[in-house]
């Protein structure tokens, strides 16, 4: 037993390898005759295409084979007259045009412009088109807005910041802000020191660790919404620079198809017909690419433009941390010396006694 199960083995590789030999050749001989079928169809095709061709040829032979009887003979001796070729009309080109089938004309536009090539795709690359305009359009207006806030948030947090090293307490820090600069009052960065201020005041006389915890709490709140309010409208920047390009793909492979349905109706290979719709195809993806890297950049953009306006806001946090924690040991200090000063007074009468 042990012995006859390597011819086996081989026996059955053997049968395996022919099987599937034999499967490809069969696949490959299947191949080879739908090719030769399908050149057959093409040749066929072009037969029957060259005797409609041909035709006008016949029928202007015909004739110069018999001449009218009012024509002259040519005598002898005389030299045969070469017959100059007349130059075509002026119209020639025209009536060629409108002597040709009715699919080749219609994929023959005379305006390759891009508003040539707007007018004449289908429907839906029109309204690719538009919509990716659209998205451009919404791209340099986010561009442009957010462009004038960043700039006026962050030089208002700039004034805020150095009001906020110029003062000595909380106290005086309102007062620059809030009193003397109006444009730093309207920056959320201005709220981190109100806050502050409202805190100490509800808090009264607890301790400092816990006002000091509230108030942080509150700065990292205001902090977030000032964040969020600024990222308002980036995330349509990243959905157009992600998406345009696929748009305008889009596009193009319908106006493609649009363009070898167009070939298959005019029964034609022409690159006359073939290249107006194709460049009307790509135009599409063109409008989403001009839609697209914008978008990208301008989202990079902003987003570390943003970057450095929450490090703005995050030195205003520090700086009202600073005067808070200020404010609070001169306040715990101000109520040890009171306490000291009354066990002193207290002491008095006792140690006069």
């Amino acid at each position: 037993m042990i012995a006859t199960q390597p011819p086996a083995g081989r026996e059955a590789r053997r049968w395996i390898a022919l099987h599937i030999a034999g499967a490809a050749i069969g696949r490959l001989a299947i191949v080879l005759v739908f090719g030769a079928l399908s050149i057959a169809a093409v040749e066929a095709q072009q037969d029957t295409a060259q005797p409609g061709a041909a035709a006008p040829a016949q029928q202007e032979t015909a004739p110069q084979a018999a001449p009218a009887a009012d024509q002259p003979v040519a005598t002898e001796g005389a030299e045969p007259a070469t017959a100059m070729p007349a130059p075509p009309p002026a119209g020639e080109h025209a009536a060629l045009n409108d002597a040709a089938p009715p699919g080749v004309t219609a994929l023959l536009p005379h305006d390759l412009s891009p508003w040539g090539m707007f007018m004449a795709a289908d429907w839906v690359v029109k309204a690719v088109m538009i919509g990716l305009a659209f998205a451009s359009v919404v791209t340099w207006t986010l561009w442009l807005a957010k462009t004038l806030e960043l700039a006026a948030a962050r030089r208002a947090a700039r004034r805020v910041n150095a009001a906020l090293a110029r003062a000595a307490t909380l106290d005086d820090a309102l007062e620059a802000i809030f009193d003397r600069d109006r444009v730093a009052a309207r920056s959320p960065a201005a709220n981190l020191s109100r806050a502050a201020q409202g805190e100490v005041e509800r808090s009264g006389a607890m301790p400092a660790d816990g006002i000091k915890e509230r108030v942080a709490i509150s700065i990292a709140r205001i902090e977030a919404n000032a964040a969020r309010r600024m990222t308002r409208g980036t995330g349509l920047l990243a959905t157009i620079g992600a998406t345009a390009p696929f748009v305008g793909l889009f596009g193009t492979v319908w106006g493609i198809m649009n363009s070898f349905i167009g070939i298959s109706q005019a029964q034609t290979t022409n690159l006359a017909v073939v290249a107006p719709g194709i460049a009307e195809a790509l135009l599409a993806t063109a409008i989403g690419l001009v839609a697209a890297i914008p978008a990208v950049i301008i989202y990079n953009a902003f987003t570390r433009s943003i970057g450095g306006y929450k490090a703005l806001l995050a030195d205003a946090g520090s700086e009202v941390m600073r005067l808070l924690s200020r404010d609070l040991d001169r306040r715990d200090l101000a109520a040890q010396g009171r306490r000291t000063n009354l066990r002193a007074i207290s002491g008095l009468p006792a140690a006069a006694e």
